[in-house]
């Protein structure tokens, strides 16, 4: 006993309590999960997305722990594992987001309406993510009842070029106004243009529709525009069964209603994707450079050299002006190419 008591104590000896309101260290291994099943993101709903797996399955999904602060948005290729049945009670895990090819993405001003991330509202000057992977921006534009707003489009031309994303002008309501104004506003920047008049039932022209199809076939395109323009009614023409709500303009403000609040990824009969985003009153673009913007020019990015260390491209000083020089048709994209920059801090009402 007396041995027993003189031995002297080791760290094996001594109980340590955790700390009260401390967890334990995570460990820095995560599985592989090389099971997982690939899936698309078609909607995010507080925290809940719906994919559509590769077999063309749907199911209902949350985000795993473990990916963090990792944010997912609608056209996310991701990785599921959990309850992959499709069972209506099902519900599976997002483990792995696949490297984005591209990544539409919009600064948030202080009316941001438009949720964030996991579909939380976006605080003021945060740069967010509104979808990946998508190869064109399709710009919805009516003619009239609203009046065309070219500043948004002007936003919605520079948000596309640095994604990376090819534009496409859809001009809706052509029925009731010329649509050569615009075309001819944006003919310097070889945007392509496509119209669509509406015929019985305010529905779109079959041969009008027919075109917008042969833009959309195969590719994944996203759609954006004010409310009010036709966007909904164009995706119901588009994409039957969508029945994508519908809305009306205000006859005092010249302004559609939001009928959409959340993109969604649905897909075309004749192959590919349309996102329809839900109709916007701003669209930020704090996050882009000018720099990013010239370079979809090919035909003036070759004059960058010239430039003064960073220059704005819209002063004296920039090399620009002598690198066109009297080319009637590069000064036209120069003058558009500054038209698309001074957007980028122009108020959203022009």
């Amino acid at each position: 006993m007396a041995a027993s008591r003189d031995r002297h104590l080791d760290e094996d000896d001594v109980r340590v309590r955790p700390s009260r309101g401390k967890s334990r260290p995570r460990s820095k291994d995560r599985p592989a999960h090389d099971d997982a099943v690939p899936a698309l993101v078609t909607a995010v709903d507080r925290g809940r997305f719906t994919v559509v797996m590769d077999d063309g399955e749907t199911v209902l999904a949350i985000k795993a722990r473990e990916l963090g602060r990792k944010g997912v948005v609608v056209g996310d290729r991701v990785g599921l594992v959990g309850d992959v049945s499709s069972q209506t009670d099902a519900l599976a895990r997002i483990v792995r987001i696949e490297d984005r090819t591209t990544a539409l993405r919009r600064t948030a001003d202080d009316a941001d309406d438009v949720a964030g991330r996991e579909g939380q509202p976006s605080p003021a000057g945060l740069e967010r993510v509104i979808v990946a992977n998508a190869d064109q921006l399709g710009i919805v534009v009516s003619l009239t009842n609203p009046e065309p707003r070219f500043g948004l489009v002007d936003r919605a031309l520079v948000a596309a070029y640095d994604a990376g994303l090819d534009p496409l002008l859809i001009l809706t309501k052509a029925d009731l106004s010329d649509p050569r104004p615009v075309v001819d506003a944006y003919a310097a920047l070889d945007v392509p243009a496509v119209t669509v008049a509406r015929g019985a039932g305010k529905q779109p022209v079959r041969a009008d529709l027919d075109a917008v199809i042969d833009h959309l076939d195969h590719r994944v395109t996203v759609l954006m525009g004010h409310s009010g323009v036709g966007k909904s009614t164009l995706v119901n023409a588009l994409v039957p069964g969508a029945d994508r709500a519908t809305g009306r303009v205000n006859v005092v403000t010249g302004r559609g209603r939001h009928t959409s609040t959340s993109a969604v990824a649905l897909p075309l009969p004749q192959g590919g994707w349309i996102i329809d985003t839900p109709g916007v009153r701003s669209f930020g673009l704090a996050h882009v450079s000018p720099d990013t913007v010239v370079a979809a020019f090919d035909d003036l990015a070759l004059g960058l050299d010239a430039c003064p260390r960073g220059c704005t491209h819209d002063e004296e000083e920039c090399g620009l002006d002598a690198y066109v020089g009297d080319d009637e048709h590069l000064r036209a994209r120069l003058e558009s190419l500054r038209r698309l920059l001074h957007s980028r801090s122009a108020a959203d009402s022009d």
